[in-house]
């Protein structure tokens, strides 16, 4: 033997750690002599014993077999047998040994006589439980996703339905709808984030009031999460009370102020929100959806109630919630939204801007219809497009033009955008993300730019873009 081949694995012993390495365990099925060899491989995965014993015509391989898989496992061997050279089967298998239950994948060779007999069936198996656990899991993810889809998708047509039905105007329609319809993205984002075990009622405060009237807003309370059924409700709720205190209430003055308090009660919690320093309250003539919303809707979600009182001093609100809207403390608790995020989702009134003439600001954007309403807003506002870019590399390729902004979706069909955003911040050109990616607490990539949150107003991020180019 030569020093080269000290220590040298053999051809059997190679193969031996082949299988090792994939997880499978052997056996051979002698067809003339009807013996079984189990290896030992094959013995840890089945609890079937190791060794040679008593094939019974291949019933010693079904002896374990469930009982619900076991028609489709021979009818799968015979035809092999009959006809083929291999055969694969999935079925469970209960361990004879201590009862556990395994899903198995074996895969045969039919080894034949040169009269085409079969004499031999060597094959594998390997222990699948922890990928069909998966795929199970992945199913009921899937189905999940689709119910909430529809939910939410329902929920937005009702809410278009509702609005639409209080409303007069087309520019007051889209404005309260795109409120609305920012509120359940701001608490559909906190979920996610949360992997939809709940989202805290402080997240969802500062999710709509953090930026509205720096210095006027305040809330404190104790730790509290919610399930995603009242967490969309809060944040409905936290959106019509600041849009009405902008409009006509404590926050359309500047010495008004907006606290919000909430508190364990034994059977939930409780929320106090108080207008302070504004205008004179007066009950409003006519009901809106907003009061519909808060007194029936909130109430009914948060198994609870809401009281609105009209005070001369400024609007008081109590919200009660009944134990079933409190969900415990999620695994994964994402940061609480930061003024960076949240100071482009205002609810004050916006009117399209003028100041953006002659400015050439780039959008990158791979949903067309977006990219196409970008475009139409800000050449309203007197922009010169440069793009829509929907791909990475038609963005990469449009930088070598004088760019005086930009307008960045975080993700372009799986791909990150972060590229153009190095690229653009090497020549101090100013950017905006403008996305349904990232994080809640911060730019995506940890950039430092402003995000608008998607779904989003065309104005509002034409007046980001005018606050990019406007002199420090």
């Amino acid at each position: 033997m030569t020093r080269q081949e000290v220590g040298r694995p053999t051809d059997r012993r190679r193969l031996e750690l082949a299988l090792e390495a994939a997880g499978l365990g052997e056996f051979e099925w002698d067809i003339e002599r009807d013996r079984l060899a189990v290896s030992e491989r094959m013995a840890a995965i089945t609890g079937l014993a190791a060794g040679e014993h008593a094939a019974e015509g291949g019933r010693a391989l079904e002896c374990a077999v469930h009982p619900d898989d076991l028609p489709a496992l021979r009818q799968s061997r015979e035809r092999a047998l009959a006809a083929g050279d291999r055969f694969e089967a999935v079925f469970r298998h209960v361990r004879p040994d201590d009862g556990a239950i395994v899903c198995v994948r074996t895969t045969g060779i039919v080894v034949r006589a040169p009269d085409g007999r079969p004499v031999r069936v060597t094959g594998v198996v390997q222990d699948i439980t922890g990928h069909e656990l998966e795929e199970e899991r992945r199913t009921s993810l899937m189905a999940e996703l689709d119910h909430r889809v529809k939910n939410v998708l329902a929920a937005v047509q009702a809410l278009a339905y509702q609005t639409a039905r209080q409303t007069t105007s087309l520019d007051v329609f889209l404005q309260n709808f795109a409120g609305r319809l920012k509120a359940m993205a701001s608490a559909n984002e906190l979920l996610t984030a949360a992997r939809w075990r709940g989202a805290a009622v402080d997240h969802l405060a500062a999710a709509e009031l953090g930026a509205i009237a720096p210095g006027q807003t305040s809330w404190r309370g104790p730790e509290l999460f919610l399930t995603p059924r009242a967490a969309n409700a809060l944040a409905l709720a936290f959106h019509e009370l600041a849009a009405n205190a902008v409009k006509f209430g404590a926050l359309s003055m500047d010495s008004g102020r907006v606290d919000v308090r909430w508190r364990r009660v034994s059977e939930g919690f409780e929320l106090d929100w108080a207008e302070t320093g504004g205008p004179r309250v007066a009950p409003p003539a006519t009901r809106g959806f907003g009061s519909t919303l808060l007194e029936q809707v909130t109430g009914r979600e948060l198994n609870g109630q809401a009281e609105i009182q009209y005070r001369p001093s400024g609007v008081r609100v109590r919200l009660r919630a009944g134990a079933g809207a409190i969900a415990p403390r999620p695994e994964t608790v994402p940061e609480a939204p930061s003024a960076r995020v949240t100071e482009l989702v205002s609810p004050r009134p916006v009117n399209r801007p003028s100041n953006l003439k002659g400015a050439r600001v780039l959008i990158v954007e791979d949903a067309v219809l977006l990219a196409l309403e970008l475009e139409t807003g800000l050449s309203e506002a007197g922009a010169q497009v440069i793009g829509p870019a929907y791909e990475l590399e038609e963005a990469m390729g449009l930088l070598d033009r004088p760019i005086d902004a930009a307008v960045l979706d975080a993700n372009l069909n799986g791909r990150s955008v972060a590229p153009v955003a190095e690229a653009l911040t090497a020549r101090r050109v100013p950017f905006l993300f403008a996305t349904g990616y990232g994080e809640t607490g911060g730019a995506p990539g940890g950039f430092d730019a402003p995000v608008i949150r998607k779904p989003y107003d065309v104005t509002q991020v034409a007046v980001a873009v005018a606050e990019l180019l406007t002199p420090a």
